[in-house]
Formats: structure tokens, C-alpha cells, sequence
């Protein structure tokens, strides 16, 4: 049996999530209900850990071994999903409901070639006949604006930046043309130019008839995208209704608070003084990698800068332009091929590693993808503790120093056990966060540091930014493909086109007068931005 013309592909009434049992029962969806037609889109919004992607994942039969979901009613194309078992959901998932998962560093197999990854629902499902796959995943590859398709299908996933990780899975997505696809931050890492392209890829399959349920923070994708909106709060979906209602007229204070704290619908704080000697000074650095087939790619090429206590310094550029690979040598994690890093008027570039371990904690890193730079092991008392340890901290102190770091970030003591997966990627950005302020440093390298944030914690955790700025004389390298966020929190900003610095000047007029046709693009590709309600542009 299968949904008839006129019935929702899915509908879902009083949907309920609940993880473990006992007291430690976390009750993630409560009551949610709601219905999904081909070519609509649907987009859920609300703050990291309100339940929006274990409302999703329920929806695909991976909630998890430890939970239990119950509903009201559960459809999927005109069957009852809650009498689903293993060999209907294998049925269901890749071919009728695709999955882009959020933390493309782990949906991705670190063994395997992306090609292979692309390539397994292509045969799995027999979509092409298996001698025209190989063209069939260049050309998936190539339909979401991943470059040198047929060369790059060969690499691993940690080849690949953050933004080609991100188009590689959602090519995988894709590849079963399934009937309705979930998004679960699908833009997140990628730059204003390639969000733009995907964007108009998943306009493009919902006015073709792909039913699209997209998670996101971003209230200007979602704007340019759905079609209605459900907001949801701590498990309950509080508001919802067609775009133009929700965002024009919100009724929910919570609605309100997420609106008001969208970048440019807040005034841009003033940036910190910024004096003295240069804190890092990075001298035409250049470096290379080997590509396949014995070929060497040039990644970072002639770059100097400087960066001076209490200064922020925006990085900007399409994915794969040299911004994480030139992050990399500040951190002292790879060594320039030519050109020199000196931090605090030091060497730091080449020098021995015992000379620069005593330094280490003056520089710290806040990653693009802290599933993969924590322990799964660990908690996040113990990667944080970790941090403060090797700053010094006496023990009798970490815990309530973790503690204080954690509220800094949003977050609370009751998270000091929970392991990096059992955190929503809202949640483990934030402590990522708090990880590398633990040390008390003098130099923050921020990769992405808020795309995982949505907008009121986002607002929050650059706050806590600015403030260490001005108290501290922090340095900050900010490398971002959000330029609202890059307007708000930078002085100055650089722009990257295949390694190289192709214009740099102060924020206000890189972006108002842009000269170079790359920072005119990356402009011009920027969606909409909401607008907060008439209610707030008074508060504001």
C-alpha cells in the first residue's frame, strides 16, 4: 500500500521520543505532530537539543537501541510505521526517505573512497545498472558543485574539508532519488556561494515533487526554502505554520527570542582596541599536498598577515580555499612549505616541538567538527578537565571551573557526564568551546566555531567572545562562511580564492564595496535575511 495523490507521503500525530529508563530518562519529543505532501517543505527550527533530530531520526527507524517511540500515529506513504520491522525500514531508508545527516565526518566511512560511499545505495537499490555507476557518482558529485569531480571521487573523507564532506553526503542522499528527503543541517558547513547552490538543488527537487523536511538554525535558509515552519522548545513543537506567518508574525515569545537574536537583527558590537605589537605575525607562508595519480595541489600560496591582541580577523572563502589548511600552520599542526608563523615575536613555525609546548596553551583551536576531535569515550567533565590540567589548573578546582566554563557556553552541570554522542552537534560545538577557553589563552583559531549553533545560543557564545576579548586582549582567527556572523564579531577580514588573499580590508568596507568578482559572488550568494518583526526592530 502507498499514499494515495492527494494523502501526505508522511503524517505523524502526538509522535513521542523517550531515551534510557528510570531517572535518567530523557523525554526528547513530546506530542509532536505533523505532515509532510510531495513538493513541500517543511522546515523544523529551535535550539540544539530541542528534539528536532530525534524527531527526524524517529521518522527513519534510527532513533536509537535505547529509545522508545510511541505516537498517536505514524504514516509513511500510506503504512503505519509503528508495525514496521528491519526489513520494511531497509526498504524505506536511501530509497523511499534519504538522510543528510548533520556530522558528515561521521555518516562518512573513514575507510572508504566517497565514490564507494555515493555508490552503495546506487547499488543497492539497482537505480543504474552497475556499469553505469562510476559516471552516475561523478555526476551526483558534480550536481552539488563538488570541484574536479572525477579526480577527487578517489579521496577519503579526511582529505576533504568540511564543506566538500557536507556536499559528498548529501550526493550520497541523492543518489536513490528517494520520494522524501531529510536534511538535517544541510548547509551548515558550507560557504555563502556553494550554500547557494545546494539551496537552489533542493528548490529544485521540491518543485519537482521531493517532500523535504529540513532541520536548520538558519532562519534565512529557511526562509528562502519552506514552505511552513515548526518551532520546537524542549521536545513540544510550540509554534507553526507557513513561513510568512511564523517569521512575519510570530506568536510565541520563544519565536520572538530566536528572530531577535539573528545576526544584523542585532546591533554589531564595537570591535576591540586593538594595540600593541602583533601577537601573530604569519609571512608569506606556503604549502602544498600530493593529489592523486602523483600530482601536487597547492592549498595555501604566499599569505601574510598580522593579528594584534584584542583583534578579530575574519577569514572568508568558498570551501576548499586554503582558510582550514592556513589555520592549521597558525596552530603550529602543519608546517608551512615556504614562508614563516612567529607568535608573540617568536618562531613558531619550524621551531622544535619542545620549545613550543611550553606555548601551546597560548594558541587554542575551536574545530569545525568536535565529534572528531573528542574521545567518544570521554565526558565532557573529562574533556574539559583534560584542558585545564595541562593549563596548570589544581584539581580541587576543575570541577567547579568546568562547571563555570559550561555556563559560559549555554550549557549546565548536568551535562558533565554525557559523552560527545549522546550531545546534539548544538551542544558539542559548545563545548568545544569551552574546551579551548579552559587554558586561558591569548590566540583563538575559531573554524566555524558557531555553524552548529542556532542563533540564540549562537548570539550567546559570541558574546562570551567579545567579552573575553575586551578582558583579556584575546586575539581572535575567525573563519566562518556565515558574513552576517563575520559582520558582527570582525574588524577585519581577509578573502580566499584557491590560496590565495584576493582582497582584505576592514569589515565595513570589504562587504559595502567589494572589489575582487570572488568577494562580489560570496556577497551576492548570501540568502535573504530574515527580518526580525516589527516588535523587535522597535526593542532593538
Amino acid at each position: 500500500m502507498s499514499a494515495g495523490p492527494d494523502e501526505p507521503l508522511i503524517e505523524v500525530t502526538d509522535l513521542d521520543v523517550r531515551f534510557g529508563t528510570g531517572a535518567g530518562q530523557v523525554h526528547a519529543v513530546r506530542e509532536a505532530s505533523l505532515r509532510l505532501s510531495a513538493g513541500r517543505c517543511l522546515a523544523l527550527v529551535g535550539e540544539s537539543g530541542s528534539g528536532k533530530s530525534a524527531l527526524s531520526r524517529a521518522l527513519l527507524g534510527l532513533a536509537g537501541p535505547t529509545a522508545s517511540v510511541g505516537a498517536g500515529r505514524l504514516s509513511l506513504f500510506g503504512r503505519d510505521a509503528l508495525a514496521f520491522g528491519p526489513r520494511d525500514w531497509r526498504a524505506v531508508r536511501g530509497r523511499r526517505i534519504g538522510l543528510v545527516a548533520q556530522d558528515a565526518l561521521v555518516a562518512l566511512d573513514p575507510l572508504r573512497p566517497i565514490r564507494n560511499e555515493i555508490a552503495e545505495p546506487l547499488l543497492v537499490h539497482r537505480v543504474v545498472p552497475r556499469r553505469q555507476v562510476p559516471h552516475r557518482v561523478v555526476e551526483l558529485l558534480e550536481r552539488v558543485g563538488f570541484p574536479e569531480a572525477a579526480e577527487r571521487a578517489g579521496s577519503h573523507v579526511h582529505q576533504l574539508s568540511g564543506g566538500l564532506r557536507q556536499r559528498a553526503l548529501i550526493a550520497s542522499a541523492l543518489a536513490a532519488e528517494p520520494a522524501v528527503l531529510i536534511a538535517d543541517e544541510p548547509t551548515t558547513a558550507l560557504d555563502a556561494s556553494v550554500q547557494a547552490r545546494v539551496l537552489a538543488l533542493l528548490g529544485d527537487l521540491t518543485q519537482a515533487g521531493t517532500a523535504l523536511l529540513l532541520i536548520s538554525h538558519d532562519l534565512a535558509v529557511v526562509e528562502a526554502l519552506a514552505d511552513e515552519v515548526a518551532v520546537m522548545r524542549a521536545g513540544r513543537i510550540v509554534e507553526q505554520g507557513t513561513v510568512r506567518e511564523v517569521l512575519d508574525r510570530p506568536q510565541h515569545p520563544y519565536t520572538q527570542a530566536l528572530l531577535d537574536a539573528v545576526p544584523g537583527n542585532r546591533p554589531a558590537a564595537p570591535p576591540a582596541p586593538s594595540t600593541g605589537p602583533p601577537l601573530l605575525e604569519v609571512v608569506g607562508v606556503m604549502r602544498g599536498f600530493k593529489g592523486s595519480r602523483g600530482s601536487r595541489r597547492t592549498a595555501v600560496a604566499g599569505v601574510s598577515f598580522a593579528l594584534r591582541p584584542g583583534e578579530t580577523l575574519g577569514l572568508v572563502g568558498e570551501s576548499g580555499s586554503g582558510k582550514s589548511t592556513l589555520a592549521r600552520m597558525v596552530l603550529g599542526l602543519l608546517s608551512p612549505d615556504a614562508g614563516e608563523v612567529r607568535l608573540d615575536g617568536a618562531v613558531w613555525s619550524g621551531a622544535p616541538e619542545r620549545e613550543r609546548r611550553p606555548r601551546r596553551t597560548m594558541v587554542q583551536l575551536v574545530p569545525q567538527d568536535p565529534l572528531s576531535a573528542f574521545d567518544p569515550r570521554w565526558s565532557v567533565a573529562r574533556i574539559i578537565g583534560e584542558a585545564l590540567a595541562t593549563a596548570g589548573v589544581p584539581r580541587s578546582e576543575r570541577h567547579e571551573r568546568t562547571v563555570r566554563l559550561l555556563e559560559q557556553v549555554g550549557l549546565s552541570e548536568r551535562h558533565l557526564d554525557r559523552r560527545p554522542l549522546a550531545l546534539s552537534g548544538g551542544q558539542r560545538q559548545r563545548v568545544a568551546v569551552a574546551r579551548a577557553l579552559a587554558p586561558g589563552p591569548r590566540l583563538l583559531v575559531c573554524d566555524e566555531p558557531v555553524s552548529a549553533l542556532d542563533v540564540s545560543v549562537q548570539a550567546q557564545v559570541l558574546g562570551v567572545l567579545r567579552e573575553l576579548q575586551e578582558s583579556l586582549g584575546l586575539a581572535m582567527l575567525f573563519i566562518s562562511h556565515d558574513l552576517a556572523v563575520v559582520r558582527d564579531v570582525c574588524a577585519r577580514v581577509m578573502v580566499m580564492q584557491e590560496g590565495r588573499v584576493v582582497e582584505a580590508g576592514p569589515v565595513a568596507k570589504v562587504f559595502s564595496a567589494p572589489e575582487h568578482p570572488c568577494t562580489r559572488a560570496l556577497l551576492a550568494a548570501v540568502p535573504h535575511q530574515v527580518r526580525a518583526p516589527r516588535a523587535a526592530q522597535e526593542r532593538l
